[in-house]
């Protein structure tokens, strides 16, 4: 049966909420990245996204019969990464297996000798399963948590700029 994630962490093994970012990066890995971290230290939103996840993945399998499969924070960040970046599966491929803050995201050691290595036919079997439908209602969940966090004043209103062109 799949897990959220396993909560016995291993040797070398850095806490999701410990992760440190560099706050001067302007890439848009490490800002995807504390979004995901957020969304696991804050239990009310962390609870919604993986009842989502649950209910649609693991809800469709029998838990008592076959292998454990890939944890659900696992298919969450990699799936979070590979649409937010627009990237196909040997670019996430790459990123999952040599990428330090993301294998500290994904609950991999970065100190030690961490041998763990993600085949592409993995990634694209579990990442798969993250349908539009299934991300469409997380991102309710996040755009929701964000409108609360930016919205503390009930009279404040949340105002946006766009900006187009004719070609």
């Amino acid at each position: 049966m799949r897990q959220v994630q396993n909560p016995q962490l291993q040797f070398g093994q850095t806490d999701i909420t410990e992760i440190k970012f560099d706050p001067k990066s302007r890439d848009d890995v490490p800002q995807l990245l504390k979004g995901l971290q957020y969304i696991y230290i804050t239990p009310e939103v962390r609870e919604q996204v993986f009842t989502i996840l649950e209910e649609s993945i693991v809800g469709k399998t029998n838990p008592r019969l076959g292998r454990p499969g890939m944890e659900l924070w696992k298919i969450l960040v990699m799936g979070v990464l590979r649409i937010n970046l627009n990237c196909d599966y040997d670019r996430l491929h790459e990123l999952v297996n040599q990428h330090r803050t993301i294998r500290a995201m994904l609950g991999h050691g970065v100190n030690w000798e961490d041998l763990t290595e993600y085949h592409l036919q993995t990634i694209k079997d579990n990442v798969s399963l993250l349908t539009p439908e299934i991300l469409d209602k997380i991102n309710t969940v996040v755009v929701e948590t964000g409108h609360k966090l930016l919205k503390k004043n009930e009279e404040a209103s949340l105002e946006g700029r766009c900006d187009s062109f004719v070609v």
